[in-house]
């Protein structure tokens, strides 16, 4: 039996030869200083051929539609296991893509509504019923007499296929005619469908006029239309709708009234508001879809007073990305593209005359036309186009922006020498954007437009994303987009308790369907992610988030004997959380699967069963093993940094004294964005600020939603909405604010550190300023790999070549002309101190300090590279290939080297991730200097290294989600530390010497 993953000769990426053994069925943690080689050995290294062979073992034909991994550098690895790996950058960034979705909560949801729902009309609220024969007999006996309609057999309802074996059967069965796709054919002469569209076809089943004396062969056709379609029929009028026609009153008695009781047991039905009666159906069936001429009889339901018919209910009718469920005006998203008021007018200082309205005053100067319909609108109205925006009267404001909804104006022009009047309505200015918007073919002029629109909850659907017929079926009296807006610990509660209010026929049915969803939800509970809405969309969910999910998904999946790969799972966690997920974790192992998890959470690293610290350095100074084994082990090795840490020997300090800052502060009043519950808070400018609390307790909308977007605007001038507040004071002793996340610096192979900091640039104008370049005549362009020129043509200044190889994966080898420098020969003669501008592309970060010396430009933005810890990067290192905490470093290594101006707001989001502790104290280092320069620092954070370094705490919470959303306390990281309402406090307590008063 295999025991451990042996690991023979790995040289990927930066590693020397590592030779390893993993035990396996072990919680294993890999960590190490930034840059290390982890991501290299767990992910590049024994992921990746775990991943491999398993793909390998299958057809030739699968594996081409499957993501094929590269063969990794190493000589052999025995004891692997199928691989799956969890990474922070695998969630789907559709906007259809939600929580309950990933989690395939919402599959169950939809199985469940479907099997269990009441539904209710969506015309007059009562409950919906099955129909008999004699109902629908009695139905169509109340339409007029001699009204001429067909009775129609719906056999295929937009489904693919070219059904030549189906139509030649109907006709067998004595039928004569079919409507295919709306048309009608005798049904020997149907045409030939394509299988690969969706076809409607219908069966004629019988052709009449109302008469006296019909009900017996109308009984007898509804009886052959109702088997041959499955329960469902359809009578299309021959002239006129049925919206025309005189419906049966509404009555408290009779047929479909019946489950009344039934539902009011379940939860109260919505109340019944019946709308006059033509124009109520007529109503409920362009809702549901249905043609204007059409009755719907269904044996499964029907609405007892309006007729309302719900076709059939299946899982797809609650699907928004099916177009059975999806809401027609949104198709399925919930929300529309608007023009946004907060866009069209951002600086409601200024007065029109000024530009206020910017899509009119884009143009410099203003188009003459724009400005004589305002001051058209200005003599009319009695207002001036000198006064700012936000002096003008309301009915002005509206009347600008939104037109004067039909009233004629006068419009005043000038064309030349010659004026004119026009007398029209006046269109507004967010209807102008719009007429634009439809009239325009160029897709400039689009993307120019969008920039004034956001999303806004679609008015038809009001968000929920689903038809009405979806939303018309409900359980215990909550229809499926109710329930998907709880939160997973409020959904929690209310699928663990419907039990209650389901009879014994309903919970056999749903007995199944709820232990998989409250299982789902107990995964997500446990791995700390109970504040999360159900329908909250997976792209702005963070790393950490979608890793979680993700995790709690394959727990849920109950595999074992397989290999899972995890990359720090902690980001984004508070420390109260963090137990939960490391009991998470052992219970994966315990299932008996080899848990690898790349980390530096020093509770992560304390629980693994087996540790492997990688260094001794970064990058080229790393790539090896510098102590393995468990836990005691690790503490006693002499050379390792993380036992340092881990033992003591080295640590972060507490600093001597907290800033008292500038005496100015930035005040953010009755923010309510998200969950925010009008939170007012200040930040004390000049000095180092965090903003702490548990996961989901409102840090971001604070801190990025509100207080970025509202400074963003203000100080630079940018077209972002904030979050809902009344005001933010104080930013006037700032000159700039700057948001540093960990978004990648670049989406392409071409971008790089260089490229990013725009030390490339100083580097190619050195290159073409030296005597050889000179001589030769190159400008700095020759000395670019992104154009013509001075690039190898062969590779396109790729230095590689891509070789599609069908169902194995693409192979890519070295540029046979360049040899993968990426420019061309004559280029690469022009050499400064024996160096190509190829060779300094392939150097570290530390070396081009070194060899830039004498060049300051190039030297400065290299050595704030280094000092932000990424002296092991090179400098032409694919952009595609840092983590997203290197990406963030070299962000604000490129603010860093910008001149400081000394009011420049920093706002950072978790600044820490990916760093060991090392790298933390360096980080730390870095912003404490720019605050020492009089710049002000707002740092989202859970590490309480960072924290406990703090001049200024400001902790949200208490909880996550709709339990959170409050300041539970601000101050000084040792006053924060005394709030017993503060879990951060509670953590933070016994590293500044204090006991602990918070509530566990």
């Amino acid at each position: 039996m295999l025991t451990h993953i042996s690991v023979r000769g790995a040289r990927e990426h930066n590693l020397k030869g590592v030779d390893v053994d993993l035990p396996r069925d072990s919680l294993i943690v890999i960590t190490g200083l930034s840059g290390s080689g982890k991501s290299s050995l767990a992910f590049d290294t024994i992921y990746a051929e775990g991943q491999r062979r398993y793909v390998e073992s299958l057809s030739a034909y699968a594996r081409q539609f499957l993501e094929m991994m590269q063969k990794p550098d190493v000589e052999h690895i025995d004891g692997l296991s199928p691989a799956i790996s969890i990474e922070q950058k695998t969630t789907s960034r559709n906007p259809r893509s939600t929580v309950a979705t990933v989690t395939e909560i919402y599959d169950y949801m939809r199985l469940l509504w479907a099997r269990v729902g009441i539904p209710y009309s969506p015309v007059t609220g009562l409950p919906i019923s099955a129909q008999t024969v004699s109902q629908m007999v009695d139905r169509v006996m109340t339409l007029p007499e001699g009204t001429r309609f067909y009775l129609l057999a719906p056999v295929v309802r937009g489904r693919k296929g070219e059904y030549r074996k189906e139509l030649a059967e109907w006709q067998k069965a004595g039928f004569t005619r079919v409507r295919i796709d709306g048309e009608l054919y005798p049904i020997e002469d149907a045409p030939a469908l394509d299988k690969k569209y969706k076809h409607d076809i219908e069966v004629v089943v019988d052709r009449l006029a109302v008469k006296a004396d019909m009900a017996t062969r109308l009984a007898e056709s509804f009886e052959a239309a109702l088997k041959l379609a499955d329960g469902l029929a359809y009578v299309d009028l021959a002239d006129g709708t049925v919206a025309d026609l005189k419906l049966p009153s509404p009555s408290g008695e009779g047929p479909g009234v019946g489950p009344v009781e039934e539902t009011q047991r379940l939860g109260t039905p919505p109340t019944p508001n019946p709308s006059p009666e033509g124009e109520g159906l007529k109503k409920g069936m362009k809702n549901a879809g249905i043609p204007a001429n059409r009755i719907v009889f269904s044996e499964k339901f029907a609405c007892p007073v309006s007729g309302f018919t719900i076709p059939e209910i299946e899982p797809r009718l609650f699907s928004f990305n099916a177009p059975q469920g999806a809401c027609p005006a949104c198709d399925g998203l919930g929300e529309k593209l608007e023009f946004d008021q907060q866009l069209v007018v951002p600086n409601e200082d200024l007065s029109l005359k000024k530009g206020a309205i910017v899509p009119w005053a884009k143009s410099n100067p203003p188009s003459p036309y724009y400005m004589q319909v305002l001051a058209s609108l200005a003599k009319e109205f009695g207002f001036s186009l000198d006064t700012p925006w936000k002096d003008l009267p309301g009915e002005v404001q509206l009347i600008i922006l939104h037109g004067t909804g039909g009233k004629p104006v006068t419009l005043r022009f000038v064309d030349g020498k010659k004026s004119y009047e026009v007398k029209k309505p006046f269109e507004g200015v967010i209807g102008n954007l719009n007429r634009r918007m439809l009239q325009t073919e160029s897709a400039w002029m689009r993307e120019e437009l969008g920039k004034y629109q956001t999303a806004q909850p679609c008015e038809t659907c009001e968000g929920a994303r689903l038809k009405p017929e979806a939303r018309a079926v409900k359980i215990a009296g909550e229809d499926i987009s109710i329930s998907t807006r709880r939160s997973v610990v409020d959904a929690l509660g209310f699928f663990s308790t419907l039990p209650a209010h389901l009879n014994d026929q309903q919970n056999q049915i749903a007995k199944a369907i709820l232990k998989e969803i409250v299982e789902r939800l107990g995964f997500l509970n446990n791995v700390g992610l109970d504040y999360l809405n159900l329908d909250r969309t997976s792209g702005t969910l963070s790393g950490g988030e979608s890793q979680r999910i993700r995790l709690a998904s394959q727990i849920g999946s109950g595999l074992s004997g397989v290999l899972y790969v995890l990359d720090e799972p902690s980001i984004g966690l508070h420390q109260r959380d963090n137990d939960r997920l490391l009991i998470t974790l052992k219970r994966l192992r315990d299932l008996g699967n080899t848990v690898i998890v790349v980390e530096h959470d020093e509770d992560a690293i304390r629980t693994a069963d087996y540790i492997v610290d990688m260094g001794p350095g970064a990058g080229v100074h790393g790539g090896s093993i510098v102590a393995q084994g468990t836990l005691p082990e690790l503490l006693a090795h002499k050379d390792s940094v993380t036992a340092d840490y881990l033992n003591g020997t080295r640590r972060i300090d507490v600093p001597p004294k907290r800033r008292k800052g500038s005496g100015k502060k930035l005040t953010v009043h009755n923010a309510r964005a998200n969950n925010l519950r009008g939170v007012t808070a200040s930040i004390p400018l000049g000095t180092f600020t965090c903003i702490t609390g548990v996961s989901g307790s409102g840090k971001s909308s604070f801190t990025i939603d509100t207080l970025y977007a509202a400074s963003a605007r203000a100080l630079n001038g940018a077209r972002i909405i904030a979050g809902a507040h009344d005001k933010v004071t104080g930013l006037e002793h700032c000159d700039k604010v700057i948001d540093i996340d960990q978004s990648p610096i670049g989406r392409t192979p071409r971008s790089n550190p260089a490229t990013y900091t725009g030390a490339f640039t100083n580097i190619r104008d050195w290159f073409a300023g030296l005597p050889e370049a000179q001589a030769r005549g190159y400008k700095p362009g020759r000395f670019s790999f992104n154009v013509k020129g001075g690039r190898c043509e062969a590779c396109q200044g790729d230095g590689v070549l891509k070789i599609e190889m069908h169902f194995l994966p693409d192979v890519y080898v070295t540029c046979d002309v360049c040899h993968g420098a990426r420019y061309n020969r004559e280029t690469l003669e022009v050499k400064f101190k024996g160096k190509s501008i190829a060779d300094v592309l392939d150097m570290t970060v530390e070396d081009a300090v070194e060899f830039f010396k004498a060049v300051p430009p190039i030297r400065d933005k290299m050595a704030m590279l280094a000092e932000v810890g990424l002296g092991y990067v090179k400098v032409g290192q694919q952009a595609t290939t840092l983590s997203g905490g290197e990406a963030q470093r070299v962000k604000l290594a490129k603010e860093l080297s910008r001149r400081a101006t000394g009011n420049t707001l920093y706002i950072l989001d978790e600044p820490t991730t990916g760093l060991h502790f090392e790298d933390v104290r360096k980080l730390l280092e870095v912003l404490h200097a720019l605050v020492e320069q009089g710049n002000s620092v707002v740092v989202i954070e859970h590490n309480l290294d960072v924290i406990k370094t703090a001049d200024w705490i400001i902790d949200m919470g208490p909880e996550g989600g709709v339990k959170g959303g409050e300041v539970v306390a601000e101050g000084t990281p040792e006053k924060v530390a005394k709030e017993p309402r503060s879990f951060t406090g509670h953590y933070l307590a016994p590293l500044l010497g204090l006991e602990s008063v918070a509530a566990e």
